[in-house]
């Protein structure tokens, strides 16, 4: 016998002119996000693990990595998939500065590094307090042009034998705070599992973060005017997976990666939808011409779907 509860939601959905990728919680709210008409589509497969995506306006093109390959990826409608930069050291998130310069989070360099207009990688913060890094995550550049960046161990090794991370120098997983002015990097957060993605509010007075260890939610930070950060309330917890990269919009709501794919939250913490993948997604990004096309990495994959917005954070 079938599900009736099941028919509801089907037929629900499709008087709400959602497709089979999408499930709108909150209806309306999500209809200003994607348009009825919208469907995902596969761009390319095959890859190791995708992340990291970015685009890339001068020249109207998508960068992300496929970090177990140790590559980071181009892509573009006409051309498709390209090699951009390999070995990458293992990169996983990809931001641009206000110079339109690519800042890259290596797991096996353990450092921020920074693509110069000439085509050098130039490293930007590779340490805190005389210690290596752990393996730079994501990162975020605000518009006073400091840049903020998550350092999980997930691209450390574990010894099979003790179970611990082989080279670890840090004695946490912290949210970092870089000046390329000044060269000092601040310690912002301390008491995350596994900090993972980020990005700021439209006004940035928050910065949002992703923990994707234990917890599995995303926290909210206050900034102040001098840089500095308090609070960190739960903003939201995802029900299936955990949070990874995340993107706001300019309406200022949450997009964030999950195990089913992309979950849409509002400024205030309630669930809007979801973008359902056949992965999980890891990490994405707002580009296209207009802006207003969000670019999925979804494990072996590479997702696109149009939106009704555009995003507010690199």
């Amino acid at each position: 016998m079938k599900n009736p509860a099941k028919i509801i939601i089907v037929t629900f959905l499709s008087s709400l002119g959602c497709a089979a990728d999408f499930e709108a919680t909150q209806p309306a709210e999500f209809a200003r996000c994607i348009p009825a008409e919208a469907r995902v589509t596969k761009l390319a497969g095959g890859f190791g693990f995708t992340e990291g995506p970015a685009w890339i306006k001068e020249g109207g093109y998508l960068i992300f990595s496929d970090i177990p390959r140790d590559e980071i990826r181009k892509w573009s409608s006409s051309g498709g998939v390209a090699t951009f930069r390999a070995p990458s050291r293992n990169t996983n998130g990809n931001t641009i500065d206000l110079e339109g310069r690519i800042l890259s989070c290596e797991h096996s360099g353990r450092r921020v590094a920074r693509l110069e207009k000439d085509g050098t990688l130039r490293t930007l913060v590779d340490s805190f307090e005389g210690r290596k890094l752990n393996s730079p995550n994501d990162v975020v550049v605000k518009s006073d042009g400091t840049l903020w960046f998550t350092d999980p161990e997930y691209g450390l090794k574990t010894d099979p034998a003790t179970k611990q991370k082989v080279g670890k120098e840090q004695p946490g997983n912290f949210v970092y705070r870089h000046d390329p002015r000044t060269g000092r990097t601040t310690a912002i957060a301390r008491d995350f599992d596994q900090p993972n993605g980020l990005a700021f509010s439209p006004d940035e007075r928050k910065l949002y973060v992703a923990d994707s260890g234990k917890p599995r939610h995303i926290r909210a930070l206050e900034i102040a005017a001098d840089g500095t950060v308090s609070g960190g309330a739960v903003f939201c917890t995802l029900d299936k997976g955990a949070p990874d990269g995340i993107r706001v919009d300019t309406a200022g709501r949450v997009w964030t990666s999950s195990g089913d794919g992309v979950q849409i939250f509002g400024p205030d913490g309630k669930r809007i939808g979801r973008i359902i993948l056949p992965e999980a997604a890891a990490n994405l990004c707002f580009g296209g011409p207009d802006g207003r096309t969000l670019f999925m990495t979804a494990r072996t994959s590479l997702y696109a779907v149009p939106t009704a917005v555009a995003g507010a954070s690199r």
